[in-house]
């Protein structure tokens, strides 16, 4: 039962109208289309779990529904999450302050889609399900190579357009540069990270030091390579390192100034031996054959955004947005080498 419930939590196609209201208590679903052995099954809930239920079976229609995004007057946003109530909430009010502002191109009704992961995101913007999604720039480049997406605008989050990947260890470490962890092991979060995985895996590929994936933090790697683990959260990063469980950790200059993120207990103990070029913090991102005429709309609409005060609560539900900024030349140079090294990472690492 409990893989059957969180297969249908794998993804979620949900109207941004809102949601009909769910009566009774006794719920039932099939799965074949996710699931083709599972039997039906049946399901009785009291009304404080009719919600969550609710999400698990519009993740399931959504899985087997056609495109949507082939309805040129709907325009769907694309997220991927592994909370889909949660990120729902964050980008419905920016879907419904855009959609208004879209009927002169034919736009009349905003959907969003939920996708699982990095492959199943590329999988809609290829076959046309989603038109728009939001992304760290790691993953933009990914879609972009993979999947034919194209950059819309770079989005600001909380006053921040960029930001830089810093390499920590413990002072009394002995450690001073990248070079001094050969043998030696890193924390990174998990492999969607650009600032606590792609970038410091660049960095560390770029002076020719080998990585090399670890079981554990209690592994260690040979003397010829760089051991990795993950570590999924920043906070575990600082801890590892401080613990001594691993030798370095990877993390953004924001997050090193968050004390939630790195006590300051901790932070005096640590050393950062390097830090990278700037990057952009995120962007947005369309499909490669999404209308001209509908991209350019959506691209003056979220600019204008940032200076329109009845965008203000949407922009902040929107991961913290202050604006979106054009995408300027230097901007694009930034891109490209991330592009390069996001292939690189890909062919020696992963």
């Amino acid at each position: 039962m409990r893989s059957a419930w969180r297969g249908l939590r794998g993804e979620a196609n949900i109207r941004s109208r809102g949601f009909r209201r769910c009566r009774g208590e006794r719920v039932s679903a099939r799965l074949a289309a996710i699931l083709p052995s599972a039997p039906d099954f049946r399901l009785r809930l009291s009304p404080a779990r009719l919600l969550p239920c609710l999400l698990g079976l519009l993740a399931a229609f959504g899985a087997s529904a056609p495109a949507q995004a082939e309805d040129p007057h709907v325009l769907v946003l694309g997220r991927i999450s592994d909370d889909p109530k949660a990120h729902y909430e964050q980008l419905k009010p920016l879907l419904d302050y855009v959609v208004p502002r879209m009927a002169d191109v034919g736009i009349t009704e905003g959907r969003i889609l939920m996708a699982r992961d990095l492959q199943q995101m590329g999988s809609y913007l290829r076959r046309g399900r989603v038109d728009w999604v939001t992304e760290t720039s790691a993953n933009a480049m990914r879609l972009q190579d993979r999947d034919g997406a194209q950059p819309l605008l770079l989005t600001e989050r909380n006053g921040a357009r960029e930001y830089r990947t810093l390499v920590f260890v413990r002072a009394d470490s002995g450690i001073t540069s990248l070079d001094g962890l050969l043998g030696r092991s890193v924390a990174f979060q998990d492999t969607s990270s650009t600032s606590a995985y792609v970038v410091p895996a660049i960095m560390l590929l770029e002076r020719r030091l080998p990585l090399q994936v670890l079981l554990s933090p209690m592994d260690r790697p040979d003397s010829r390579s760089v051991g990795y683990v993950f570590a999924r959260s920043e906070s575990n990063i600082a801890t590892w390192v401080h613990k001594r469980l691993v030798d370095a950790g990877t993390i953004s200059n924001l997050d090193w100034d968050n004390q939630r993120r790195i006590p300051l207990s901790y932070r005096d103990d640590f050393r950062i031996i390097a830090q990278s070029p700037a990057y952009p913090r995120a962007l947005e991102m369309v499909r490669g054959d999404l209308d001209a005429r509908i991209r350019q709309r959506l691209r003056e609409v979220l600019l204008e955004a940032g200076n329109d005060p009845d965008a203000r609560e949407a922009l902040l539900e929107f991961f913290g947005t202050t604006r979106f900024l054009p995408i300027e030349a230097g901007t694009t140079r930034s891109l490209d080498s991330l592009r390069r090294g996001v292939a690189r990472v890909r062919a020696e690492v992963e």
